[in-house]
């Protein structure tokens, strides 16, 4: 029986293991508004300061290469060996509507970007994206990354930080 290969581990998604030799692919979801500042973006901005800037720079240029829009990929070098994906997968911030921010096909494109990325030599590892500030709902975003990425025997680890004390 084929099992996907996505494990769970618990530790810091910023400090991928990279045993395998494999290029990391650091994944998480950005609103499509240019606002960067809470949620998982705290950790990257802390460990490397160029997701950052990349983000504002690609939110604020009217004409990159890469459309700033639901569905793009912008992908950071941050370190010889991990790259981080800035993702567009959540259409502004909060929401006092019932539907939450996350978009998933928007997320779907963005995972079949990543993909194309990643297959042939790429680890992805992310935290639980979108399951947190976007309000997605853990198992369907589970089930696009097997689709997505796992299917394609792309390994990918999601990180679950220590529970405190």
């Amino acid at each position: 029986m084929w099992t996907p290969p996505l494990r769970y581990t618990v530790g810091d998604a910023t400090r991928p293991d990279t045993s395998d030799g494999r290029h990391a692919i650091i994944t998480h979801i950005c609103n499509d508004i240019g606002v960067w500042g809470a949620g998982f973006v705290i950790a990257v901005s802390k460990r490397w300061p160029q997701p950052e800037e990349a983000y504002f720079d690609w939110s604020e240029d009217p004409s990159p290469a890469i459309p700033f829009a639901l569905g793009q990929v912008q992908f950071v070098e941050v370190e010889d060996g991990i790259t981080v994906a800035n993702m567009i997968g959540q259409k502004s911030v909060g929401s006092r509507s019932p539907v939450p921010p996350i978009r998933y096909a928007a997320l779907g494109h963005c995972l079949n970007r990543v993909a194309s990325r990643a297959v042939g030599g790429g680890a992805v590892h992310m935290p639980r994206m979108g399951a947190g500030l976007a309000g997605g709902n853990w198992q369907r975003i589970e089930d696009l990354i097997i689709e997505r990425l796992c299917m394609l025997d792309i390994p990918v680890t999601v990180y679950d930080l220590p529970k405190r004390r």
